[in-house]
């Protein structure tokens, strides 16, 4: 696709915008969870993007992973925005449908939706609780879909440490989930 637009198709990135601009966006928003900051980043990120691919010698070579690359650079643009404000926020996602997004439409009417949207939100709840370096990799690996190899070398660790902190993520999800399901027993 990026070859396309190089030859002057611009409805190449369009597609390619399209195709990814929901993972993209979530896994931005799920870093800095500030919706108007996520716009930002999101639009200065393809902008970046379409000067990059228009440059002579463009660091990025067109072999199918479009995705893993952009999302290094949304992640980088997040961590300069970071840099820029000097505050690093506790993880609050909004009831703005990032998790059903992910999850889709509940296909068994509203009582399944109503359910659907009540597992979404303890979900939410149970990634608040976990460390920055925790959810930054369960957001790489659900919302950008990245392996565990393209996690480690994205941010700066081990292979074996990206996997620690999904499985720690995890345990620590799956505590807090049954900690809530018992407290409403």
């Amino acid at each position: 696709m990026i070859n396309l637009y190089r030859n002057g198709q611009c409805a190449a990135m369009e597609v390619l915008i399209l195709r990814h601009k929901d993972k993209i966006f979530t896994a931005i928003y799920t870093l800095v969870r500030d919706r108007a900051v996520a716009e930002d980043i999101f639009q200065e990120c393809f902008l970046k993007v379409i000067r990059m691919v228009k440059e002579a010698g463009s660091p990025y070579a067109e072999q199918g992973r479009f995705l893993p690359w952009i999302m290094r650079m949304a992640r980088n643009m997040c961590i300069d925005h970071f840099r820029r404000v000097k505050v690093r926020r506790p993880l609050h996602l909004s009831g703005e449908d990032s998790l059903e997004d992910v999850l889709g439409a509940a296909p068994g009417g509203a009582a399944t939706a109503i359910e659907q949207r009540e597992v979404c939100h303890q979900v939410r709840e149970a990634m608040a609780l976990l460390s920055q370096e925790q959810r930054e990799v369960v957001s790489l690996r659900i919302y950008g879909e990245l392996s565990f190899k393209e996690i480690a070398e994205l941010t700066g660790v081990s292979i074996n440490t990206a996997l620690g902190r999904m499985r720690y993520a995890l345990i620590n999800m799956r505590r807090s989930l049954q900690e809530q399901e018992s407290a409403l027993r």
